[in-house]
């Protein structure tokens, strides 16, 4: 089967899978509501130049700000001067978005100077993804999310009731998981952390296997850590990960580097095996450009979004009039923020959202008011 990206909708999100004959090979969220700016073009202003961090913070549209590194400037910038600069990595983890002003062109009919603007929106990870994959057809559920697409997209696609079968919707589901079922019966456990992400692999059948159990290991190490890297991919996990394998002795570990760095190679975004520690834990350094799929899923619009799903699909074709939602402070800002969702809302379950703040709920909770 060749390749396919499929493009589900739900409210305020699609989310975008390649899946082949092999199974599901990519996984994005585009949230148009939410765009996280990666190679979005702006008129900044520069700040003061901090010459600790080697880079000057630079003020964007709409309140926003990012920082240019000094290999990144094609000049000496006095504060307060007009720069043009792309985002190159997304804000994450509570730093601001990464800049570049090399290689940079004015579109036409934009000023050089002026406030801090917004000159052209970036890449969505559907274009991203199209581009990854430029002979895959996209199916898509929803006719009017053809019109969100580039002119350029729009011969690629054809619309399908349902763009997820049950097998693509269970693979996507998992990747919300800590737990990863591998190969051979090993299962990994994926626990983010705000300095890494760590990684345990833990044994499976390697352990009734006749052979020694050195040999046994090694080989159920090998065999599962491909699928590893994979959901490493998948999940968008990035900066620093640890990976603790499973069960072999550390004198033995550094055998699996073949293994590690061949699967790596498959990954566009090129990540750096380091290699093993004193403690034996495999190192790798993969590039933070989009935030993480576990980040997206827990932050405020991730939250929100989830709720106005599960509205829509318990109201979809009832008759009479909807219970509206009591929500806590954080989704009340949220709701606001994201007329597009609600539109989404409505248009797929053929009721319009209400909501009121309940402020005895936890910020990001919520619950039906059937009243």
């Amino acid at each position: 089967m060749t390749a396919r990206i499929l493009a589900a909708s739900a409210p305020g999100e699609i989310r975008i899978a390649v899946t082949d004959a092999a199974g599901l090979r990519d996984y994005a969220l585009w949230r148009p509501g939410w765009p996280d700016g990666v190679g979005d073009l702006h008129r900044g202003r520069a700040g003061a130049r901090l010459t600790a961090m080697g880079g000057t913070f630079v003020d964007l549209a709409d309140g926003a700000s990012g920082f240019l590194p000094d290999s990144a400037t094609p000049g000496p910038l006095a504060e307060g001067d007009p720069v043009l600069v792309r985002i190159v990595r997304a804000p994450q983890d509570g730093k601001g978005a990464r800049l570049t002003a090399t290689g940079l062109a004015l579109p036409e009919g934009q000023s050089p100077s002026g406030p801090p603007a917004l000159l052209a929106r970036g890449p969505t990870p559907l274009d991203t993804l199209a581009a990854a994959w430029p002979d895959a057809p996209i199916v898509i559920d929803d006719a009017a999310l053809a019109a969100r697409l580039p002119a350029g997209l729009r011969g690629r696609v054809r619309r399908e009731r349902h763009a997820f079968d049950a097998e693509t919707e269970a693979a996507c589901a998992a990747l919300a998981e800590p737990s990863v079922a591998l190969p051979g019966g090993l299962r990994a456990t994926v626990t983010p952390t705000p300095a890494l992400v760590a990684i345990d692999m833990d044994g499976g059948t390697a352990s009734s296997d006749r052979r020694a159990k050195q040999t046994a290991q090694f080989a159920a190490n090998r065999d599962a850590l491909p699928a590893l890297l994979h959901q490493i991919r998948l999940r968008n996990l990035s900066g620093a990960i640890v990976i603790d394998v499973a069960g072999l002795a550390i004198r033995k570990r550094p055998a699996l580097r073949e293994t590690i760095e061949a699967a790596l190679a498959q990954d566009p975004l090129r990540p750096r095996f380091l290699g093993f520690s004193a403690l034996g834990l495999a190192e790798i350094m993969r590039p933070r450009i989009r935030p993480p799929l576990h980040a997206l899923l827990s932050d405020a619009p991730g939250q929100m979004l989830r709720m106005l799903d599960a509205w829509a699909r318990q109201v979809t074709g009832q008759p009479g009039r909807a219970p509206a939602l009591r929500v806590g402070t954080d989704l009340a800002r949220t709701l606001d923020h994201d007329p597009g969702a609600i539109a989404d809302t409505a248009q797929l379950s053929g009721h319009q959202p209400a909501w009121r703040l309940d402020p005895s709920l936890s910020p990001l909770s919520w619950t039906l008011d059937h009243v």
